[in-house]
C-alpha cells in the first residue's frame, strides 16, 4: 500500500545544529504510522555534521574550548522520542578505543588513544564524532523516510503558494513544505574600521586578515621573522598563536620549573593587543564542568520564579546580577576560609556575618553591597579582598615605562593565572569566576524569550556582563596560559598594552598601534590579523540567502528599545517561539520557516556554546541542552507529531 501523507523538509546547514535537526525529525518519524513518507533535504557546501566550522581535516591544534565530557548533540531527555543511533562526545571517545570505526584516521587514532574524559579535544575530532554520528542515523533510517544531501549553498527561498523554493547555488530549486535556517556562522561586513584598513592595505601593499574561522586562514602567508600585529585576546588568538609557532615547527618542553619554548626559526613575532591587553583566564582544573563547591544561593530557580509569581519582568543589573554578584562573593569567600586557614582570624563570625548582609530581604538592592563592605572592613584585611570586576581587567589604573616592562607584568600575570587554575577548588578566585559560570547557564534560561527587558538585555546583559563574563568563564585551557608565558619570554610574543589605538602610517607603509598607557614608540608591522570571529549580526550580515530574506521581507531584525526610548537592531532575527519562527517585515509570522542556532542570539543568550551532555552527578541546567530541545519543537511542527 502507497503512503498516503508526504512530508518534505529541508535543512539549510549541515553543522551541529542542522545536524540536531536532521536527529531529532528521525526520532519523530520513527514514531508515525507507516501511511507517511518524509524526504529531508540537507543543504551546505561542507559535509553534513561538521558543516564549516568542525572539519574533521582542519589543524588538530585547533582545541575546543570544552572538555569531552560536555558536548553532545544527541538529546538525553527521557521526555523526547529516543535517538535512533548516536551517543554524546565522550561516549563515542571511549568507545572508539574500543571499537574503533575503520573510517578512523591514523592521526584521529592517535588523537584518541591519549584523549580522557576531561581533556580538550581537537576541533577536528569533534568533527569526526558529528560526522559518524550522521552515519549512524543514516544507518536507521525508519521505514518511509529518505534524506538527500546538497554540497551547495541555498542562495534563496521564496514562497510558491503553499510550498517554498529553495535556490541553489549549484543551479535548480527544491520544492519544499518547511524550511529550516541553522546557519551557524555567516560570512558578515567589516565595520567602517576594518573597512578602512583593509583598503589602506590594498593600497600600501600591506596584508591584512580579516576576521575569520581560522580554519579558513592561509596562516602560511605571514612571514617569518617580521613583525605581525594581532587584534584580539579571545579564544580565536589562541589559534593563531598556535598555527604561528607549534604549527610551523617550534616545541614547547617542560623543563621541570614550568614550560620552555624551543623556536623553528619559521615563527613571525607576534604582537598581541586587546582592550584588555592581556587574554582570557584560563579554565580551572575541575573534576566537572562546574565546580563542586559552588552552590548558587541567591541566583537559582525559586528566586526566579519570586519575580514571575510577583508579576516582576526583571531588568538585569538591578535584579538579576544583585542575585549573582552575592553568590560570586560567597563562592570566593567561603573558599578562601577553606583554602587558606588564618585568611579570617574568626571564620564562624565572618560567616554569619556576611550571610546576613547579602540577604535579598534584608536589605534594599541599594544598601546590601554597603552592608557586605561593613562586614569585611571587620573581618578581611585588604590583601585578601576580592576585586571582582578587576579580575576581568587585570591590568586596570597601572603604566608601564616601555613594552618590557608591559611584558613581564603580563608573564606574570599568566603564570599567576595557571598556578590558580591548577588550584581548582582550592582557589578562591577561579570559585568566584565558578559562580559566574553557573550562574551563566541559570541566566540563559532568565532572559531567554523576553526574560528581561529590552533595555537590560541591550545596556546590561549584552552592554557589559557578556564581555565581562566570557574573559572570565570563556578562557582556554590552563595550558594555553603557559604555552603564552612561555612565548613571551622567549621572545616569541610581545604585547601592546590595554585600551590600544590601530592606524596605518602611510608615509612608512606600516600597520601601527599604540596604548595611551605604556610608553616608547608605537608599535608597527608590514601585517595585522584580526584574531576575531566574524561579526554575528543579521543586519551585517554578507550572506545571499540571509540577505535574500531580509530584503523580500520574510524575515526582519529584531528592534529593542533602551531606557531613552530609542530602537536600536538587536543581533539576531525576530522570532516567535515555540518553536522559533520569524517575523516578516509587516509583523506577520512566515509560516514554514525556523530558526535554529547563531540567528536566535536576539532571543537567547549563549547561542554560539554546544549542547551539554548530562554528567553523572552533575547539576542539570534547563540550558544545558535547550538547542536540542528546540531543534525537537522544529521537527515536531514539521511532522504534526
Amino acid at each position: 500500500m502507497g503512503k498516503s501523507t508526504s512530508i518534505r523538509a529541508a535543512i539549510i546547514g549541515a553543522g551541529p545544529r542542522g545536524t540536531s535537526v536532521l536527529e531529532r525529525l528521525l526520532a519523530h518519524a520513527a514514531t508515525l504510522s507507516g501511511s507517511v513518507a518524509v524526504h529531508i533535504d540537507v543543504i551546505d557546501p561542507y559535509p553534513a555534521g561538521p558543516g564549516h566550522v568542525w572539519q574533521p581535516a582542519q589543524s588538530r591544534l585547533y582545541l575546543m574550548n570544552t572538555q569531552s565530557f560536555y558536548p553532545t548533540i544527541i538529546p538525553e531527555d527521557p521526555r523526547l522520542p529516543a535517538p535512533l543511533a548516536g551517543a554524546t562526545f565522550d561516549q563515542w571517545r571511549a568507545r572508539q578505543r574500543t571499537d574503533p570505526s575503520p573510517t578512523l584516521t591514523p592521526e584521529e587514532l592517535e588523537e584518541l588513544a591519549v584523549l580522557e574524559s576531561r581533556d580538550f579535544p581537537s576541533r577536528a575530532l569533534y568533527g569526526r564524532y558529528l560526522r559518524c554520528t550522521v552515519e549512524e542515523l543514516l544507518g536507521r533510517l525508519p521505514d518511509g523516510v529518505t534524506v538527500a544531501f546538497h554540497e551547495t549553498a541555498a542562495e534563496s527561498v521564496h514562497r510558491t503558494g503553499d510550498a517554498l523554493d529553495v535556490g541553489l547555488g549549484s543551479g535548480g530549486s527544491l520544492t519544499v513544505d518547511s524550511v529550516v535556517l541553522a546557519l551557524g556562522h555567516i560570512p558578515s561586513r567589516l565595520n567602517l574600521e576594518q573597512r578602512e584598513l583593509q583598503a589602506s592595505a590594498g593600497q600600501l601593499g600591506l596584508r591584512y586578515l580579516p576576521p575569520a574561522v581560522p580554519a579558513d586562514v592561509d596562516w602560511s602567508a605571514i612571514p617569518a621573522g617580521e613583525p605581525v600585529l594581532v587584534r584580539g585576546m579571545g579564544l580565536n588568538f589562541f589559534d593563531a598563536m598556535g598555527q604561528l609557532t607549534e604549527g610551523r615547527g617550534g616545541k614547547f618542553i617542560d623543563a621541570g620549573a614550568g614550560l620552555e619554548y624551543q623556536p623553528s626559526g619559521q615563527e613571525p613575532l607576534i604582537i598581541a593587543a586587546s582592550r584588555r591587553g592581556t587574554p582570557y583566564r584560563a579554565k580551572a582544573a575541575l573534576d566537572g564542568y562546574y565546580p563542586s563547591s559552588v552552590t548558587l544561593r541567591y541566583l537559582t530557580e525559586a528566586s526566579l520564579e519570586r519575580f514571575a509569581a510577583a508579576g516582576i519582568l526583571p531588568g538585569f543589573d538591578h535584579d538579576l546580577w544583585p542575585l549573582l554578584h552575592r553568590d560570586t562573593l560567597w563562592a570566593y569567600y567561603s573558599t578562601l576560609v577553606r583554602s587558606q586557614p588564618g585568611a579570617v582570624p574568626d571564620v564562624p563570625a565572618f560567616l554569619a556575618a556576611l550571610d546576613e548582609a547579602m540577604r535579598p530581604h534584608a536589605h534594599s538592592s541599594t544598601n546590601w553591597e554597603d552592608a557586605v563592605e561593613s562586614v569585611l572592613a571587620v573581618h578581611v584585611g585588604p590583601r585578601h579582598r576580592l576585586d571582582l570586576l578587576g579580575l576581568a581587567s587585570p591590568l586596570a589604573g597601572r603604566s608601564f615605562p616601555s613594552r618590557a616592562d608591559l611584558d613581564a607584568a603580563v608573564v606574570d600575570y599568566l603564570l599567576d593565572d595557571a598556578r590558580r587554575s591548577a588550584l581548582g577548588e582550592q582557589d578562591p578566585v577561579k570559585m568566584a569566576i565558578g559562580a559566574l559560570h553557573r550562574g551563566r547557564a541559570v541566566l540563559k534560561t532568565a532572559v531567554a524569550d523576553g526574560g528581561i527587558t529590552d533595555e537590560s538585555w541591550v545596556a546590561g546583559l549584552r552592554g557589559w556582563f557578556e564581555s565581562f563574563v566570557e574573559g572570565l568563564a570563556s578562557g582556554p585551557p590552563a595550558l594555553r596560559a603557559e604555552q603564552l608565558a612561555a612565548l613571551a619570554r622567549t621572545g616569541v610574543v610581545s604585547f601592546v598594552g590595554p585600551d590600544p589605538r590601530f592606524s596605518v602610517d602611510r608615509r612608512a607603509r606600516r600597520f601601527t598601534a599604540v596604548s595611551p598607557w605604556v610608553g616608547g614608540q608605537p608599535v608597527t608591522a608590514t601585517t595585522m590579523v584580526e584574531a576575531l570571529a566574524p561579526a554575528n549580526r543579521v543586519a551585517a550580515n554578507d550572506s545571499p540567502l540571509l540577505q535574500q530574506l531580509l530584503d523580500d521581507g520574510l524575515v526582519r531584525p529584531r528592534l529593542m528599545m533602551t531606557a531613552e526610548g530609542a530602537p536600536v537592531e538587536a543581533t539576531g532575527l525576530d522570532v516567535r517561539p515555540h518553536p522559533y519562527r520569524p517575523v516578516a517585515a509587516n509583523g506577520s509570522v512566515t509560516d514554514g520557516l525556523y530558526v535554529l542556532g547563531l540567528q536566535l542570539s536576539a532571543t537567547q543568550w549563549g547561542t554560539a556554546i554546544a549542547a551539554e551532555a548530562v554528567q553523572p552527578g552533575g547539576p542539570v541546567y534547563a540550558s544545558g541542552q535547550r538547542t536540542l530541545r528546540d531543534a525537537d519543537e522544529i521537527a515536531q511542527a514539521i511532522l504534526g507529531a
